[in-house]
């Protein structure tokens, strides 16, 4: 469901919700396209450990806790306090904007965006500002949700129903759902862009692309439903792994 919240920032949308988010999360019965699918293979594109990694729109820590695990030396950053507070709980967090980073020059060797560059105002800020904050030759990974996902919508919940992009492509505008299910009830405010508009970031801020992915569903994530099937079909998210020149 869609409802327009366009009028509040995206950073006051998410920190409100810190909370119900971090509650969603953190659940293993809730958020499971982003345990079973997403998440894995975001992790396969990574350098291996250790690494000393800056989890960029850390939310409440998600990301962070795995690089932890992996061995990484992580540090998370968020504009949210609420969700800082909450990913406190696993990694070290800081509150900042992800365009105006507290870190020195060439203070990390990999940046890693879950999920969070759809969500910031100033895309070309945050990924000059991840530029900055890497060493010549760290990389920069991120994920959002494929721009071409986010231009269309299925016209059902059918696992053959088709896909249909309403209006452009090209277009960058604000979108926000609403989202009530298992008992939680979730605002998902974003920026939808086209690809080129991350390219451009990255390219404008000294970035080679060595990687880009369009992670295929597994049979896990897509047993869980029949509706989840009309995803084998449509990209669902878009990774990237682009290198500091």
């Amino acid at each position: 469901m869609r409802r327009d919240t366009a009028r509040v920032r995206l950073d006051e949308v998410w920190d409100a919700q810190a909370e119900e988010w971090t509650r969603f999360v953190r659940d293993p019965h809730a958020d499971r396209t982003n345990r079973l699918f997403n998440l894995p293979r975001f992790l396969d594109l990574l350098p291996p450990p250790p690494r000393r990694a800056l989890d960029l729109g850390c939310g409440e820590g998600r990301l962070g806790a795995e690089l932890r695990r992996r061995g990484d030396a992580v540090v998370g950053v968020d504009s949210s306090p609420g969700m800082v507070a909450a990913a406190e709980d696993r990694i070290d967090a800081v509150v900042a904007d992800a365009a105006a980073l507290p870190f020195a020059d060439a203070t990390f060797d990999l940046v890693a965006a879950f999920m969070s560059l759809q969500d910031m105002d100033d895309l070309d800020g945050a990924v000059a500002e991840a530029a900055r904050v890497l060493e010549h030759g760290g990389r920069l990974c991120f994920n959002v949700l494929h721009p071409i996902a986010e231009a269309g919508r299925f016209d059902s919940r059918e696992p053959d129903s088709p896909f249909t992009v309403r209006g452009s492509y090209y277009e960058c505008a604000r979108v926000d759902d609403l989202l009530e299910r298992d008992g939680f009830r979730l605002s998902l405010s974003r920026l939808r862009r086209p690809l080129e508009a991350y390219a451009r970031a990255l390219e404008a801020a000294g970035f080679l692309i060595e990687a880009l992915r369009e992670p295929a569903p597994p049979a896990e994530w897509l047993a869980l439903a029949p509706s989840t099937y009309r995803w084998d079909r449509i990209p669902l998210f878009l990774h990237v792994s682009a290198v500091r020149l």
